[in-house]
């Protein structure tokens, strides 16, 4: 077999590894379970894909991002290696297809999503696979503990006993200590074993800004950093104002969210990925799983809920290693907003019971039925027709899913597919019946090599444009030719769906715990309040404020965010700067002063630098002046 570094120079052309690659491979070779600790951006994909090609046999990869799937499937095509998927939307046969090409096929990396784990086929013919590596990405989605919680994930150690023997490596760009400890014992590691990069990104600036004028603060950041950028916000309303507003500014821009069509949203994310347009404003819906190197700035208008969120988003800038931005933009309101989410988003088992009744009805499901069945699922309309808070219901919904009731999944669209079933003379004969259909058989045959061999991803909207038709009829049309087994379609919905995982029970009947609604919301009060905390400090360097929360300790200042550089422009040495906070801390007490007095009472003998070192003081809010004039030492240092 082939070594590591032959395989990294055959199939991607690198001579060398990134930082702790090589270690995690050699890891994954010994067969030893790894958790891999590595930030955004810092080549996860490597670590499991190569050591799976240096053996015999099969990875399984765990995924929650259906659109990375298709990403990770197509670019492993494109290198030539073989690479399948199997995610909710698509129909048995093509599982069962896929599956079956994974047994007896030369399939290297099966994608599956969490929730394909527990299904009767996939547990049936995983153990007739040779499986050389389970690949968990995505890792902190299987802690209780973690910003992004998923319950499909904790079924993935049943999964991995039906090949003991088989090396897991977990992968995560962020965990605190507690979700490390939390994965690892979730997997069913034989013993701790965690490789971890640091999460520092020397190249990216942090800042918070104080801002209530935040629109007009956001084009001065635009206009001061060239470069494509990401504007985060919380709402889809926010997105398109925002994004109208740069317009206006003369700033390209576009928003993007989850309730854009599909076709709407690749092309709107086309353009920004090609730099044709300069801004994409967007939920958080947007961004997993792309890569774009050059982001220059990323922009928060509002508070995220956990510095992990924020950490991930923030990491898309400065992938190319250039210097970049993450702002995050804060006001007194954001963390007024903040806490009434907190009070006011977080349901109870009442209102849990309520919304899982709701849907019940919504969906017009009897008591015992609905068993794995999925529904299309418009979540404005629910809420709306039940008078619900969008946001507690989501809650309660996700709250709904971890007892294991239901799965929720913003279905990213799939592209549909056929096959032509029936040879070129009964193709024929059946053309000359139906004459009808004759434009749309010939341009398929035409348009789409292959459709004999294989499925092929078809595209119902160019279909109906090319025939002066519309994509409702095409759609009618292909469903039709399907009947008769002339094709085989299998078509995609392009909406969110929810899937009962158990049948409908009455209300009284829901069992739903108190410990983990407990434990849920303790761990989002938790992450907010570091969050807010991040927000409102102005007394040290961000970049180490949010490694800190991550577990990693350092000594030397970034020397790049806000706070750095207001600190760096009172030209004094660390020494200095360390001598000063003590002298002028000691001096106030907890007394007010003027600042002539401190002037002179403290013994440094420029008084133009010290002078300036007081002014500093006062920007980041270390000493706060009082309403007769006086200032005092803050509390908060």
């Amino acid at each position: 077999m082939f070594s590591p570094e032959d395989i990294l120079l055959k199939y991607w052309g690198f001579h060398t590894f990134r930082p702790l690659q090589r270690e995690i491979i050699e890891n994954v070779l010994n067969g030893k379970d790894t958790l891999a600790l590595l930030p955004t951006g810092g080549g996860k994909s490597i670590c499991f894909q190569v050591p799976a090609l240096c053996q015999e046999g099969i990875c399984i990869v765990v995924s929650p991002l259906i659109a990375l799937m298709k990403d990770q499937v197509h670019n492993l095509a494109k290198n030539g290696i073989s690479a399948a998927a199997i995610f909710s939307g698509m129909s048995k046969r093509q599982i069962d297809q896929t599956l079956d090409n994974c047994v007896y096929g030369k399939v290297k990396f099966l994608y599956v999503s969490p929730e394909r784990l527990q299904t009767a086929i996939f547990k049936e013919r995983v153990k007739r696979m040779q499986v050389n590596l389970w690949a968990i990405d995505e890792a902190h989605c299987i802690s209780q503990w973690g910003y992004d919680f998923r319950p499909q994930y904790l079924q993935i150690e049943e999964v991995r006993s039906t090949h003991p023997d088989v090396p897991v490596l977990a992968l995560t760009a962020t965990a605190t200590q507690n979700v490390v400890g939390d994965i690892q014992e979730k997997l069913a590691f034989e013993q701790c074993n965690l490789l971890q990069g640091s999460f520092l990104r020397p190249n990216l600036s942090y800042s918070v800004l104080y801002e209530d004028a935040k629109y007009s603060k956001l084009v001065d950041i635009l206009q001061k950093v060239n470069g494509s950028s990401i504007v985060y916000v919380r709402s889809r309303r926010k997105a398109k104002e925002i994004a109208d507003y740069l317009s206006q500014c003369k700033i390209s821009a576009t928003y993007y969210h989850a309730g854009l069509k599909t076709d709407e949203r690749s092309i709107r994310q086309k353009n920004w990925l090609n730099n044709k347009l300069r801004v994409i404003v967007a939920t958080n819906a947007f961004g997993m799983g792309i890569d774009k190197p050059n982001v220059r700035t990323v922009v928060h208008m509002d508070m995220p809920e956990s510095p992990e969120a924020y950490f991930q988003e923030a990491g898309r800038a400065g992938r190319d290693g250039k210097k970049s931005y993450a702002v995050l933009l804060f006001n007194l309101a954001d963390k007024m907003q903040a806490m009434d989410r907190l009070e006011n988003t977080m349901p109870n088992i009442a209102e849990i019971k309520k919304v899982y009744n709701a849907l019940g009805n919504f969906l017009q499901l009897a008591i015992g039925s609905g068993l794995e069945q999925a529904y299309p699922f418009d979540l404005a309309r629910f809420c709306k027709q039940y008078d619900f808070n969008a946001l507690k219901t989501i809650n309660a919904l996700k709250f709904l899913e971890q007892e294991e009731y239901i799965y929720l999944s913003d279905s990213v669209f799939q592209s549909s597919k056929i096959m032509m079933k029936a040879n070129k003379a009964v193709l024929y004969k059946f053309m000359v019946e139906n004459k009808q259909y004759e434009p749309l058989i010939k341009y398929l045959l035409r348009a789409y090599s292959g459709v004999f061999d294989g499925f092929t991803n078809i595209d119902e909207k160019k279909i109906g444009e090319i025939l002066n038709s519309n994509k409702i009829k095409i759609v009618k049309a292909l469903s039709f030719l399907d009947q008769l087994g002339i094709i085989q379609y299998e078509k995609f919905l392009d909406d969110t769906y929810l899937r009962f995982l158990m049948p409908r029970v009455a209300t009284i009947d829901l069992a739903i715990s108190k410990k983990n609604i407990e434990k849920r919301i303790a761990t989002y009060k938790e992450k907010l309040e570091a969050m807010i905390q991040y927000s409102s400090n102005k007394h040290i360097c961000r970049s180490n404020s949010l490694l800190e929360y991550f577990g990693e300790i350092r000594g030397d200042r970034c020397g790049i965010c806000d706070f750095c550089v207001g600190r760096n422009k009172l030209d004094i040495s660390e020494l200095e700067y360390e001598n000063l906070m003590k002298l002028a801390k000691e001096e106030f007490g907890d007394e007010e002063h003027t600042l002539e007095y401190i002037v002179s009472a403290l013994p440094f003998p420029n008084k133009l630098v010290l002078t300036n070192f007081l002014k500093w003081l006062i920007d980041f809010e270390i000493i706060i002046k009082q309403e007769n004039g006086k200032y005092f030492w803050s509390r908060k240092k």
